[in-house]
């Protein structure tokens, strides 16, 4: 235990990687051996997306992760996505290189409290965001994505009554373009609420030419200015096949590494934040997960994940329900 306790705060790597030429390398050689495979979110540092078997947003990590034969599931991501592979997995190992990887938008919905809020309104249905704890999911009638939310609201009957949580933000979009009144959880991602409006308005006026992309986490007002709002894969997706040759992008800027792959002759600007001078807006959690991490968690096997059996089975339900709906649409 003292070995890896010093790997994680010391940044310890083994020394075999010396003989492999650099750590990206090493860990290649090592997923090999171990028959892991690597899932990265969008989000992840350039060198980790670069390395990954696959790289994707909430929805498409679900979607491998409950279709790999791989032994070993490594999430460059935060501690939700392992807990959703390990959900899907059971059988496999889960690895997550920093367990401090958590997510502002899951801590906001303790499920203590969760649980209190939602029998006070025992005839509406549960809707939760993926970003959310395994426990909050064993709680919920289905789980959406920001890419398939609209679709699986759509599949309730309009007269059902449903509470959506955690994103309040997300929740609020999916109420205006559906025309519905969900009962909205007042949590938010702590990287969408810090755009700065006035910020992405004055890049906006210094380039005219610029399409605003914004992720449903956003708030309203920044919302309404956009060009194009979606999911991560969906501003992708948009950015790549756009006429447009110039984004300002309001979604966590890991994503823009992506939009240059597939749009290198395009330019991406990030949105930046209202409280710093920072030109780009990162999620601190996302960015836990380093080379040396990935390479020295799967060295050792640890910090693996774990899900309590009986909340397992009750999480893993609305996820399939998700999953089916998302398969079934094509999405």
């Amino acid at each position: 235990m003292e070995l890896k306790e010093n790997w994680l705060k010391k940044g310890f790597v083994d020394e075999s990687t010396k003989e492999v030429g650099n750590i990206e390398d090493a860990f290649l050689k090592l997923k090999k051996e171990k028959n892991a495979v690597l899932m990265a979110h969008f989000y992840q540092e350039n060198k980790i997306q670069d390395i990954a078997d696959f790289v994707g947003d909430s929805l498409a990590l679900a979607q491998f992760a409950a279709k790999t034969d791989a032994e070993i599931i490594m999430v460059a991501g935060v501690h939700f996505m392992g807990e959703s592979a390990k959900i899907l997995s059971p059988e496999k190992t889960v690895i997550v290189p920093d367990l401090n990887a958590g997510c502002s938008l899951a801590d906001s919905c303790p499920p203590d409290v969760f649980a209190k809020f939602i029998k006070q309104y025992p005839d509406h249905k549960v809707i939760t965001y993926v970003n959310t704890s395994a426990e909050i999911k064993a709680l919920s009638d289905i789980v959406v994505t920001s890419t398939n939310a609209k679709a699986i609201v759509d599949s309730f009957p309009k007269d059902e009554k449903l509470i959506f949580g955690p994103d309040k933000n997300l929740g609020n979009y999916i109420n205006s373009i559906t025309g519905r009144e969900m009962l909205l959880w007042d949590g938010a991602c702590h990287v969408h609420e810090k755009f700065s409006l006035e910020k992405i308005l004055e890049i906006k006026d210094s380039n005219k030419d610029a399409e605003i992309l914004a992720h449903p986490e956003c708030k309203k007002q920044l919302l309404m200015v956009a060009d194009h709002i979606g999911s991560t894969a969906a501003l992708l997706n948009y950015s790549s096949t756009s006429s447009s040759q110039k984004f300002i992008v309001a979604t966590e800027s890991g994503i823009i590494h992506q939009m240059k792959l597939k749009s290198p002759n395009k330019t991406f600007i990030p949105a930046p934040p209202n409280d710093s001078t920072c030109a780009c807006n990162d999620c601190e959690f996302m960015r836990l997960n380093t080379m040396d991490k990935l390479y020295n968690a799967l060295k050792f096997g640890w910090p693996t994940i774990e899900v309590d059996e009986a909340v397992r089975v009750k999480a893993v339900k609305p996820i399939e329900r998700m999953l089916d709906i998302s398969n079934k649409l094509g999405l």
